[in-house]
């Protein structure tokens, strides 16, 4: 199902708001709107919501062969899902652009800035490693899925216990959390992601754009930082930048 288009009095009403800097909600330019997180039942169960953005991050783990490149060293895997109860312009059971899209910053924001240590996560080295997996599903739509969905995820992360394993010979046991207390990751450093939204050829921008304001916005500029504010130098730290032209 496409996007109904705004009606050209509403969208010269929301750019004219922005010209006057002034919201919908009654936020100033560089004001997020309200964050709410809980916790599910199980480890790794996260929920958040920004606003009226709500979003689920689930994670779960198994033992895997490793990659023959990297034999030491554990997998992340990311999947985020786009329901139709999130906005009805999104198709059950179809990949997107826009999943694409958030699925590659998912990845850039969190595995590729090595904030998991995945030495961590090799059980015997070139034959079995735990396989994180972080399933995001998005269940409201109202803007700014990206910096709801790396925050939803980075907490799930750090919710999340893995079983305990015991090595004899070759034979792998796995605990049950009756038999041994599930042991959390090693996270180094948190990376969260801030959104900025474009007006008028760069001349406006608004942090944390509500679904409204990304329908009329010419470019999203993405930011990923820890909280010490340090830019990529080493695989500890990571700044991620991507700025996309809308139209």
């Amino acid at each position: 199902m496409k996007d109904t288009p705004l009606a050209n009095c509403e969208r010269d009403f929301l750019l004219k708001a922005i010209e006057e800097k002034k919201r919908l909600d009654g936020r100033q330019t560089y004001d997020y709107r309200k964050m709410k997180i809980t916790f599910g039942t199980d480890y790794g169960c996260c929920f958040v919501e920004l606003g009226k953005t709500r979003v689920m991050a689930q994670v779960s783990c198994e033992l895997v062969a490793p990659k023959e490149s990297r034999p030491n060293e554990g997998i992340m895997f990311f999947n985020i899902e786009l329901s139709p109860m999130a906005s009805p312009t999104f198709e059950q059971g179809r990949q997107s652009e826009l999943s694409v899209k958030l699925n590659r910053q998912l990845e850039r924001c969190l595995r590729n800035s090595k904030c998991i240590d995945t030495e961590s996560l090799c059980v015997v080295s070139g034959e079995k490693v735990w396989q994180i997996r972080v399933d995001v599903h998005m269940l409201n739509h109202d803007g700014n899925l990206m910096d709801a969905a790396s925050i939803a995820a980075i907490t799930a992360l750090c919710h999340f216990r893995r079983p305990d394993v015991g090595i004899q010979g070759d034979e792998v046991t796995v605990y049950s959390p009756e038999e041994r207390d599930p042991i959390p990751l090693s996270i180094y450093h948190m990376p969260i992601s801030v959104s900025f939204s474009f007006f008028q050829q760069g001349t406006y921008l608004l942090v944390d754009p509500c679904e409204r304001e990304e329908r009329v916005m010419d470019g999203l500029l993405m930011i990923a930082m820890n909280k010490h504010r340090e830019i990529l130098n080493t695989n500890r730290v990571y700044l991620l930048i991507t700025f996309c032209v809308c139209r």
